[in-house]
């Protein structure tokens, strides 16, 4: 421990503690910007700074540790004028429409603009323009980009695709796409988690929510909507709701008062895709490869663009089984589409997700069906919705709640558990033991896929056959798991990827709560889902019984396999 004074307080605070934890610690607060704990911690804002007895110049507190005897003072006159200096400055190349921005609401430089008092700005505008593809499901508005590094930081340190750069070092640097290139022509995997540690609006997804009106107004469609797992954690974040309150079930009566004709759940369609992955993975294990890789699963659309990037030669090891998301929109314009005597075509099939890959997605060319319809019309984020939600003025706590529509709003605890890191694994496994042993085994068999640590093995066996699992999340882990697979440092049957950490709950799509991961409290919300779930098991969700009875037979099946599956080339991302 070291002694120092802080604010005329002494404080005893561990060695090699920041200032600015040490700060934090004790109930002072300094403001930040760029910083970002464990990722960003560079002072590039000079926002954190205070003034240290003995230093003629002030210090960053986000990188200056404590030493023995150190005397700080952090809201002196020269620390609030220097403040004051670098914000105004910061602004001099921010585009400031706070009224149409996407972050107005939900913005760190405003919030310290506002706190500080800057109502004004004496230095002339210099704002930076770089062409973008608005059709791309990512956004960048170097306009609103303060070149506070953080997004170059969680690519490079957490992700490992260094898709974002300094671009022109000196005084003149900005942050664009790496060697300049467009953003298509890079291996942007669309995790959208550049855009949930970007402090302002420089980066965000594309806005689908005009078409999604559009489509609300148009009398000659229907309009079905599907909401994935992780959204019920995590929805009612923005209007101030607990997840007790902002249940998926209130949503549901929040999108009917909008005018969406159904409203289903893609946990149904996480219990179909555990039917068929988990026959998949059997299959897999009855005919092993020589390679001796393991099977990967194929939900996450951002583990499947960085596959298609970084490791091609795994795409053969990759199963074939479409995602939630697709499953949902290929059953809809089929099967149901046949119950409800509609054409595919008059079906506007809507996903809510946490996700901004699964926009790219869902514009596949594999993903769409030989009369040219799309399995999924539109995607929208969390952000989307609540932003939609905000636009009508609706309080969602008014609103009571109620059942979704039959037959593809029933689900499985299971089908929940898919929106966190783990959950995928732990679903298939469920179902793969009954389908070997044709009995249950206790639903909280294999918890071990259970966490928020980057990678977790499961081990267990089906039939007396050793089976090992790996669940990884976040696509830096990714990455060095499979460099071990490789190289032959580790072995296992099955692998699941999330490319968020902390799987979909932490995606790229979500709330953002600036310079905090909330992965870890919303990944409760859904195993508590489970628990309390009296189906437990996908392969004994009556609605999965009802489409395989009337439409697929089995899974694998031949109509299974060209509505359900798809295949995985380089080529298309």
């Amino acid at each position: 421990m070291v002694k120092i004074t802080m604010d005329r307080q002494e404080m005893d605070v561990p060695a090699g503690t920041t200032i600015l934890d040490a700060a934090e610690n004790h109930g002072i607060h300094i403001p930040t910007l760029c910083y970002y704990a464990h990722l960003n911690e560079i002072g590039s804002c000079r926002m954190c700074l205070v003034e240290m007895q003995g230093k003629d110049q002030l210090v960053t507190a986000c990188n200056t540790k404590v030493s023995e005897g150190m005397r700080l003072a952090t809201n002196t006159p020269a620390v609030r004028e220097a403040r004051q200096t670098n914000l105004e400055l910061i602004l001099s190349q921010h585009r400031v429409d706070c009224t149409s921005c996407v972050r107005g609401d939900n913005c760190s430089l405003q919030d310290l603009a506002n706190n500080m008092g800057v109502t004004s700005q004496d230095y002339e505008k210099e704002l930076a323009a770089q062409k973008w593809d608005m059709a791309f499901p990512l956004i960048r508005d170097n306009s609103k980009c303060i070149k506070c590094m953080r997004c170059v930081q969680v690519c490079d340190k957490i992700q490992q695709l260094h898709v974002w750069d300094v671009l022109h070092p000196g005084s003149e640097s900005d942050i664009g796409v790496r060697e300049n290139l467009p953003i298509s022509e890079v291996n942007c995997s669309l995790c959208g988690q550049c855009v949930t540690h970007c402090p302002v609006g420089a980066l965000s997804e594309r806005d689908d929510v005009p078409r999604m009106m559009a489509a609300l107004a148009d009398p000659d469609v229907t309009t079905v909507v599907q909401i994935a797992p992780s959204i019920r954690a995590a929805w009612g974040e923005d209007f101030g709701m607990t997840p007790k309150e902002g249940t998926v079930k209130r949503l549901a009566s929040v999108l009917r008062h909008i005018g969406f004709d159904y409203i289903f759940d893609t946990s149904f369609s996480a219990d179909l895709t555990i039917m068929e992955e988990a026959s998949e993975f059997l299959h897999f294990m009855g005919d092993r490869p020589d390679d001796n890789l393991p099977l990967f699963t194929s939900c996450c659309p951002g583990w499947v663009r960085f596959a298609k990037t970084e490791y091609p030669e795994l795409l053969g090891h990759l199963s074939t089984s479409k995602s939630p998301q697709q499953m949902f929109g290929a059953v809809t314009k089929t099967w149901y589409a046949e119950k409800m005597g509609l054409k595919p075509d008059q079906i506007f099939s809507v996903s809510i997700m946490p996700c901004i890959a699964k926009k790219s997605e869902a514009d596949m060319p594999s993903m769409t069906r030989e009369d040219g319809t799309p399995d999924v019309d539109l995607v929208l984020t969390t952000r989307e919705l609540d932003r939609m939600i905000k636009s009508e003025y609706l309080d969602p706590r008014s609103f009571p709640e109620s059942e979704l529509d039959d037959p593809l709003g029933v689900a499985s605890g299971a089908g929940v558990i898919f929106g966190s890191t783990g959950g995928v694994m732990e679903a298939a496994l469920r179902s793969a033991y009954y389908f070997v042993n044709d009995k249950n085994t206790d639903a909280d068999t294999f918890k071990a896929a259970r966490g928020q640590d980057g990678c977790r093995e499961v081990d267990t066996e089906i039939n007396g056959i050793p089976i090992r699992g790996i669940a990884v999340n976040g696509l830096g882990n990714a990455r060095h798991l499979i460099e071990d697979l490789k190289a032959g440092r580790r072995q296992c049957d099955f692998v699941e990827v999330m490319a968020c950490p902390g799987g979909c709950v932490g995606g790229g799509g979500q709330p953002i709560h600036d310079g905090e991961e909330w992965a870890a409290r919303r990944a409760p919300t859904l195993y508590n889902l489970d628990e309390r779930n009296t189906i437990r098991f996908s392969h004994e969700n009556p609605s999965i019984k009802e489409v395989y009875k009337e439409y697929f037979g089995t899974p694998l099946s031949e109509k299974a396999e060209a509505v359900l599956h798809t295949h995985h080339s380089a080529a298309e991302r």
